[in-house]
């Protein structure tokens, strides 16, 4: 396979291209935080911050924030956790224009969940989500498995949105894991 199929996802802004189950479907089109809609299916959810700083951008991801070429960018790497079993892997990207104003929170999330704080913010708009199954050669399958510590050995399906805050741009892709079969069907209610 050539380096460019390799790092490259087909990106589609309809999720029915994608051939996700129902329950995969609702995962991937809702619109509340992944994060409070993760918390409703465990007893206790954390985030675990795999890396943050600076590097190339990939090539799938430049397109999405208006990049002319792959260079470098703010990276974020995550895994979402339920009950410490690991069910997203997050990466976020910020290209290395935006200033303090524009996303002030970002390099001091550590281990806190960056959609609370994206959800929480009157002044960041969302952008459409985009939808992807992604080949286990993608990069960001590979960091995933890395991540684990396993081999991830059949595709996986993915979301990705774009914000804005000022003139700030923030991509955000979500790569659903194994697991999250295991908590797909249980949902509590969070009481008020």
């Amino acid at each position: 396979m050539t380096q460019k199929a390799v790092s490259y996802a087909r990106w589609t802004s309809h999720v029915n291209h994608v051939n996700a189950s129902n329950t995969m479907q609702s995962w991937l089109t809702d619109q509340m935080s992944l994060t409070v809609k993760l918390m409703q299916c465990c007893d206790c959810f954390r985030v675990q911050r795999l890396m943050q700083g600076n590097a190339r951008v990939l090539q799938d991801e430049m397109q999405a924030i208006g990049l002319p070429r792959c260079i470098e960018v703010q990276q974020r790497e995550v895994l979402l956790r339920c009950d410490e079993q690991a069910v997203v892997y997050a990466h976020t990207v910020v290209p290395l224009t935006a200033t303090a104003s524009d996303w002030p929170f970002f390099g001091r999330l550590g281990d806190r969940s960056l959609g609370t704080t994206l959800f929480g913010d009157p002044r960041v708009r969302r952008g459409e989500l985009q939808y992807a199954r992604l080949a286990t050669d993608h990069p960001l399958m590979r960091r995933a498995a890395k991540a684990l510590g396993v081999a991830i050995t059949a595709p996986l399906f993915a979301r990705r949105c774009l914000y804005r805050r000022r003139r700030g741009l923030l991509l955000v892709t979500e790569v659903f894991l194994p697991a999250i079969e295991q908590v797909a069907s249980v949902s509590r209610v969070i009481q008020p």
